[in-house]
């Protein structure tokens, strides 16, 4: 079985851990559609088919990481109560999960969280716990939090159990599209990727992973490249949900055995590919969610190959901030006409 061994002893993550997990979560996760348009393949320039993650439920991938860790833990620890810091996907899908299995959750979030994903957690009757992402330690923060209170924390990332679940994403992908030559996915702390990179290699022996990172928040580009996990000031990318300082242990881990390149976006690509999404999917994708189809768009990815599928990996971003996004691209690319259909001439007309 294919995999990466962790300091010659075990597997981090397995395709049979990954299979598990899509059993185990069930009806529970929806199993989202591959998008495809004749009119985006023209726009980007490949084949390209979109796994449309941001129609999971909480909007986002993270849901089928989180509910697959939560699922593993024993009543008595989940009745006690559950823990994790997030900048906004992973603590919904949390507040979502454990609403569902009865437990209570608290979620440490930034203090600049987009107000969509703050009402979203609200409303699903979490407690919230706000930290500044220049000065505080948000892992310190919630390890002390879970001492005092006795709750389990719920890693964003660094959890086989939440890197199966999310891994079920390019599980879905290579049962629907097994002729896909190359498999593009963001990452922030790197589950997402680390699963489906487990997965993509486990079922072909030809299909490329490809990574994406936006620009200043390139910490696990950089890690790759020295060999080993590296700290970068916090970013100020529009893609908050991959801002991450540092890669995650045990994605890391995986990915550096099993990745076969990282490219970086730059919030210009990503706000444009938002606007592409809307004009020829007809689905609303947040920043984060739009950086492996921005790749794919901006040249960074090798297209002759076959066709790619990308994740879009989540679209919770309220309108007025795509709105006011997808217009500073059009406006900083010289673009001289005014609105959304400014910004997506621009796309449109790039060759």
């Amino acid at each position: 079985m294919r995999g990466l061994r962790d300091q010659g002893r075990k597997l981090v993550i397995t395709g049979e851990d990954i299979r598990k997990a899509a059993t185990r979560l069930g009806s529970r996760t929806t199993r989202t559609p591959l998008l495809a348009s004749p009119e985006l393949d023209a726009a980007v320039g490949a084949s390209v088919l979109c796994k449309a993650e941001n129609l999971q439920r909480t909007g986002a991938f993270k849901f089928r990481g989180v509910l697959n860790h939560l699922l593993a833990i024993p009543e008595r620890e989940l009745a006690q109560g559950v823990i994790a810091a997030s900048s906004g996907n992973h603590a919904h899908a949390l507040a979502v999960a454990a609403k569902m299995l009865d437990a209570p959750a608290t979620v440490v979030i930034p203090q600049d969280v987009p107000q969509i994903k703050l009402a979203a957690v609200q409303r699903h009757g979490a407690k919230v716990v706000y930290y500044d992402r220049l000065r505080d330690d948000r892992d310190a923060l919630v390890a002390e939090l879970a001492a005092d209170e006795g709750l389990t924390v719920v890693p964003s990332a660094n959890s086989a159990r939440v890197m199966a679940g999310a891994g079920t994403v390019g599980l879905e992908i290579l049962q629907d599209a097994p002729d896909i030559s190359t498999l593009v996915v963001p990452i922030g702390g790197g589950g997402l990727a680390a699963g489906c990179a487990t997965i993509a290699k486990d079922m072909s022996d030809s299909v490329r992973v490809i990574g994406v990172e936006p620009a200043g928040a390139d910490d696990t580009a950089l890690s790759l490249r020295l060999g080993h996990r590296v700290v970068i000031p916090p970013s100020k990318t529009i893609a908050d949900g991959l801002g991450h300082t540092s890669p995650s242990p045990q994605p890391f881990a995986v990915l550096r055995g099993l990745l076969d390149d990282v490219v970086v976006v730059d919030d210009d690509a990503i706000s444009e590919t938002m606007a592409l999404c809307l004009e020829h999917l007809k689905v609303l994708i947040e920043p984060s969610g739009a950086c492996a189809l921005a790749a794919v768009a901006a040249n960074l990815v090798p297209t002759g190959r076959g066709r790619i599928a990308a994740v879009l990996s989540g679209g919770n971003v309220d309108w007025p901030t795509f709105r006011r996004l997808v217009d500073l691209a059009g406006e900083r690319r010289g673009n001289e006409l005014s609105g959304m259909h400014g910004a997506w001439a621009t796309v449109s007309d790039r060759p």
